[in-house]
């Protein structure tokens, strides 16, 4: 009986270990599973809220693009209607112009309309807005982009053309009718101006590309029909830019008898409406996601 007793604590001690152990194993069980279910709860916030983020950078982009459509259309506009119909308001009555709708006759450029005191009132602090509406409009297409595809191939080219593109827009804008008579000076406007276009026309065909390529992901967010009409407006832009840059490049206005200036500034005024009636396709593309 002597004998029995150490081995009976023998079997204690090892059916306590035992416990022990699967005790621990049960508490380490509960602990992976608390943890994993913690690390799903986490992964599905990040989700909920990287979607929610990007729906708020479509919603914002969509807001702006309607903007930057308008503003610009309305600030040229105005100029023209103020330059032809309101000749009083002007101190040099030689700035004033006839009754023209130089989108179809080329009867006046942009800049002519816009030049004079007191149409700069309007177009430079438009122009300029519409600047600063442009780098938040690119960089929220970042952030969509981004979403979807971190490492986009176009992502940069997007960006850097896109804000490249409204600080000449900006430059442009300050320089336009301040009147110096040399001729590096009116080269530098033509090149500024010249590098708005070329920014611009290069940050919308990479966007359109890149939406397109990512096309099956966005199939929620926006319209694909707008998209193939942003690219047909693009693709047409591109096309018209090429053909009009040697008959815009031609030194003075006639070839072989025919008046290129009238057909310029048509081209300038129809181009311009090109340029900003892609951003109110943009706004047309993208779908209403409030949820």
């Amino acid at each position: 009986m002597t004998m029995l007793y150490p081995l009976n604590k023998s079997i204690t001690f090892y059916i306590r270990r035992l416990w022990d152990t699967l005790k621990n194993t049960e508490v380490e069980e509960k602990w992976a599973l608390k943890k994993e279910e913690l690390e799903k709860k986490t992964r599905k916030s990040k989700l909920n809220t990287s979607m929610m983020n990007v729906k708020t950078s479509i919603s914002k982009a969509k807001s702006l693009s309607i903007w930057i459509f308008v503003i610009p259309f309305l600030g040229v506009n105005i100029c023209l209607l103020l330059i032809t119909q309101f000749h009083g308001l002007f101190p040099n009555q030689e700035d004033v112009i006839l009754n023209t709708f130089p989108y179809l006759d080329g009867g006046t450029s942009i800049s002519r309309a816009a030049r004079p005191f007191p149409s700069w009132l309007i177009f430079k602090p438009t122009m300029i807005f519409t600047s600063f509406l442009l780098i938040k409009y690119w960089l929220y297409n970042k952030e969509i982009i981004q979403y979807f595809e971190e490492n986009h191939k176009h992502l940069k080219k997007i960006l850097i053309f896109g804000i490249a593109s409204a600080i000449a827009l900006t430059i442009h804008s300050i320089f336009l009718g301040i009147k110096f008579d040399n001729d590096l000076y009116k080269l530098f406007r033509r090149v500024i101006m010249l590098l708005f276009i070329i920014f611009e026309i290069l940050a919308q065909a990479y966007l359109v590309a890149t939406l397109y390529s990512l096309k099956d992901k966005l199939t929620e967010y926006l319209n694909a029909k707008i998209l193939r009409l942003k690219l047909i407006l693009v693709s047409t832009l591109i096309i018209v830019a090429a053909i009009s840059v040697p008959i815009i490049s031609l030194p003075g206005n006639d070839f072989f008898g025919f008046n290129l200036k009238f057909l310029k500034h048509a081209l300038e005024w129809d181009y311009f409406l090109g340029v900003i009636t892609f951003y109110l396709l943009t706004f047309l593309m993208w779908k209403n996601k409030n949820n």
